[in-house]
């Protein structure tokens, strides 16, 4: 009997969250100068507060129209979130980028280039509402790379030092509303 009551538990904890898909779709300015959609996705495991399980959420991907370049947002209890700072970030990478505000490269692991919410290091990606700030501090060093005999775009949102205000969609995962909306490639084809 105890040995089905181990095989049981772990059904039993995913039986008490409930999963939700978030998204926000946006337009911007790319760091070119030309006017993209913005994308921002991840998901959550939400538990009720008697349970004794955290609430859990992906990292948060953040996605331009017509760049190969995705960037994966994450809070402090991801262990990949990266030693560039608190709450909900990114970090450059070497070679990539470059932090606007100093005009310096980036070396090493230590900039943040991306934060939600940055007034606040505290906050967890389960804890996001309805609408999110999202601070870019970084621009790239080159908006394509040679692939082949063509450019790989890597340009992401223009770096800015007021906040984007982002206002979030949460759907039940699996549900018709939760299902992402498609980045029209059609315009990258025409450029």
């Amino acid at each position: 009997m105890k040995r089905c009551c181990w095989l049981l538990f772990p059904l039993m904890l995913q039986g008490c969250a409930s999963y939700y898909s978030h998204y926000a779709m946006f337009p911007a300015e790319v760091s070119a100068g030309e006017t993209r959609q913005i994308r921002l996705s991840w998901q959550t495991a939400d538990y009720p507060s008697w349970w004794f399980v955290d609430d859990k959420a992906t990292a948060i991907k953040m996605e331009a129209q017509c760049s190969d370049r995705i960037w994966r947002l994450r809070d402090d209890g991801d262990s990949g979130a990266g030693a560039c700072g608190a709450g909900i970030r990114a970090c450059g990478e070497q070679g990539l980028d470059l932090h606007a505000p100093t005009g310096v490269p980036v070396k090493g692991e230590g900039v943040q280039c991306l934060a939600i919410e940055p007034g606040q290091p505290e906050i967890t990606i389960p804890e996001l509402g309805e609408e999110l700030q999202l601070l870019v501090s970084c621009s790239p060093l080159l908006v394509s790379l040679p692939d082949g005999e063509e450019e790989k775009n890597i340009d992401y949102i223009r770096a800015s030092p007021v906040p984007y205000r982002v206002y979030v969609r949460t759907a039940p995962r699996g549900s018709l509303r939760a299902r992402l909306p498609e980045l029209d490639e059609s315009v990258c084809d025409d450029e």
